[in-house]
């Protein structure tokens, strides 16, 4: 079974994809970041570890998400009145290989980012209390909430597709703020909501 490096078996893609929401810590190597990058042996991470991090995550329809009452409840609960639809792959998207890299550095945002995945798949990486990362998958009818000021990064898995749900409240603003931001207003915020600071700032990584 491949942790990291080589070819990802067929049979363990599909044993994980049958998980709930798989997520994982990660290795430290720093080869092809669309690789699962697992721990030797492997760390499974739980929903409510994630919860105490405050990253929400709902298992929806994705074949139904034009009409879908329940995600229109997720919606008017929490206020996204904005929405639009992305694909990501090297066919549709200009300068795939720059962008990739972009989404991959290590930032914050000012406000929570919210995906609702529609097909395809790909991974969100975020630091934990103690900085490590923890990779979490996201697969067709996965919709995910990450918290204003959580460190994190994305990138597409294998496949190199993924068709996107992009949900905001009011006009969205996709700014990305590099690391360190450990003055910045969201991400203080966010450590007196979900943990103190570990260790000193980093740089994007």
């Amino acid at each position: 079974m491949t942790t990291g490096v080589g070819v990802v078996p067929y049979q363990y893609i599909q044993n994980l994809r049958n998980l709930e929401n798989p997520a994982w810590f990660m290795d430290d190597l720093i080869d092809d970041p669309q690789l699962p990058h697992h721990r030797n042996p492997h760390e499974f991470v739980s929903p409510d570890y994630l919860a105490d991090l405050g990253v929400l995550h709902w298992k929806l329809n994705p074949e139904k998400y034009e009409e879908d009452e329940e995600l229109e409840k997720i919606r008017a609960a929490r206020g996204y009145n904005y929405m639009d639809l992305l694909d990501l792959c090297p066919e549709k998207v200009e300068n795939y290989e720059q962008k990739l890299k972009n989404f991959y550095t290590e930032h914050i945002h000012a406000d929570e980012e919210i995906r609702y995945c529609l097909e395809g798949s790909g991974y969100f990486d975020i630091r934990d209390k103690d900085d490590r990362w923890i990779r979490i998958w996201i697969k067709a009818g996965d919709l995910i909430i990450l918290p204003a000021g959580i460190y994190h990064r994305f990138t597409l898995d294998t496949t190199n597709y993924i068709k996107l749900m992009r949900l905001f409240v009011g006009e969205p603003v996709w700014t990305a703020f590099n690391r360190p931001q450990e003055e910045h207003p969201a991400r203080r915020n966010y450590m007196i909501n979900f943990g103190e600071k570990i260790g000193m700032p980093l740089e994007a990584h």
